[in-house]
């Protein structure tokens, strides 16, 4: 059984565009990244699989179960954390953790307390006294507290300082290792490429590519770096050209015979060619219809 899978997955709000023919396949105990800036669609496949809003057209299942028919059986199993998590005010932590907890008709004390142990959460506080970073914290043990078998994650390290969101992935590790599905959207590269299994990049509300992390940093493009050169001229293939003191790098997906025989015509004294990093492997496909 696939934890996600969806078929042309598609939704407009009127005439503006949501998300357009997404497939997605998930396996069960994958642990996966959603690339894309905002409004690229990252939000809006979440909360079509989660059932928040209906699809305009397409299908798709969640944990074998179809997002329309079976929402709310979805909603049950899932640790879905949103973007920005909203709460009631004047509700402290501890209580909205215990709403939270009978929603899910689980008993999750013990886990919770775990959590808000390792996140240095405040279960005394009131929620509207809270940093954007401890309203995260809440959202985010609402999420992993029920030890569900899927997270589906918006977002989820945005206003996390740099050891929570350590302290967050190590958290996420350990569940999966236990054999949880992780699903998180994000659009912080370095986080996918070090703890994500695969990976999908979405534009303009279209799936661009979708592939194990480490085949996505061999799409046959590298990053080439000239030293002691002061430009190059335009070249087919040639994307992203970045000036640094005495050199000039760029991204190359042509045949490398066709760069070799222009880089005969330019001046320099050294030259490097490297697999490109996520972030590089990003920005290639975002910048093919500018280039």
């Amino acid at each position: 059984m696939k934890a996600i899978k969806t078929e042309n997955l598609t939704k407009f709000y009127g005439k503006s565009r949501g998300i357009t023919h997404v497939n997605l396949s998930l396996d069960e105990g994958d642990f996966f990244g959603f690339i894309g800036p905002n409004g690229a669609g990252k939000s809006t496949t979440i909360r079509t699989l989660l059932g928040l809003i209906s699809p305009t057209k397409g299908s798709g299942q969640v944990l074998g179960k179809d997002i329309v028919k079976d929402r709310i059986e979805i909603l049950s199993q899932v640790g879905y954390l949103p973007s920005e998590a909203v709460f009631y005010n004047g509700m402290r932590v501890g209580d909205i953790l215990t709403y939270s907890a009978k929603l899910h008709k689980t008993d999750c004390k013990d886990e919770a307390k775990k959590l808000c142990e390792r996140l240095e959460l405040d279960t005394s506080r009131r929620v509207d006294e809270l940093s954007l970073g401890n309203r995260k914290k809440v959202g985010i043990v609402c999420a992993l507290q029920h030890k569900p078998k899927l997270y589906i994650l918006d977002e989820p390290t945005s206003g996390l300082d740099p050891l929570m969101q350590r302290e967050f992935y190590e958290l996420l590790t350990e569940r999966n290792k236990e054999g949880a599905t992780v699903f998180l959207s994000s659009h912080v590269l370095s986080e996918i490429g070090r703890y994500c299994k695969h990976a999908a990049i979405i534009r303009d509300g279209e799936i661009l590519v979708s592939d194990s992390v480490e085949k996505l940093g061999h799409t046959g493009v590298k990053r080439v770096t000239l030293q002691g050169a002061e430009d190059i001229p335009q070249i087919d293939g040639v994307k992203n050209v970045t000036h640094e003191k005495d050199s000039v790098s760029f991204l190359y997906s042509g045949n490398p015979k066709n760069l070799l025989s222009h880089l005969t015509n330019i001046a320099f004294t050294d030259f490097t060619v490297t697999d490109p990093d996520l972030d590089e492997v990003f920005m290639h496909y975002y910048g093919k219809e500018d280039n």
